[in-house]
């Protein structure tokens, strides 16, 4: 299967102020970067694209806008890069469509130890029972 490439043109970068505690570096320097991702507008295949949306991920609005925050380095070029690889790693994980599962049925020996183990526990919980003849 071939890798799928995102256009630089349908990813919007910003940079924004980084949160938590970290001195005046995060005070004055926007290092973070918040990406935006329109999936349904996107040159992405059309089963990519469902899937993607289909993904029960907050990162993930209801008008199928994918938003990404990366605030994990101290540099804006770091963060840039960390946040294009973490969107290329999301569409690499829905990329190749999931085998569908194939029904199937335990085997006639297989459903036999069930019920022998079913038998023995019911034995052994009989046993624990207080006695009803004394």
């Amino acid at each position: 299967m071939e890798a799928i490439h995102i256009p630089p043109e349908e990813v919007t970068l910003s940079a924004i102020r980084a949160q938590g505690a970290g001195g005046q570096n995060v005070n004055k320097v926007s290092s973070a970067i918040h990406l935006r991702f329109d999936i349904a507008a996107s040159s992405l295949p059309a089963d990519v694209k469902e899937r993607l949306l289909a993904l029960r991920d907050s990162r993930i609005s209801k008008d199928g806008v994918l938003v990404l925050k990366a605030q994990q380095h101290r540099t804006q070029e770091m963060n840039r890069f960390d946040a294009l690889l973490r969107l290329h790693e999301l569409v690499a994980s829905v990329a190749q469509a999931p085998t569908p599962r194939k029904a199937t049925r335990p085997t006639r020996a297989a459903r036999q130890r069930r019920l022998d183990d079913k038998r023995l526990h019911s034995n052994i919980k009989a046993q624990r029972r207080k006695g009803l003849d004394a």
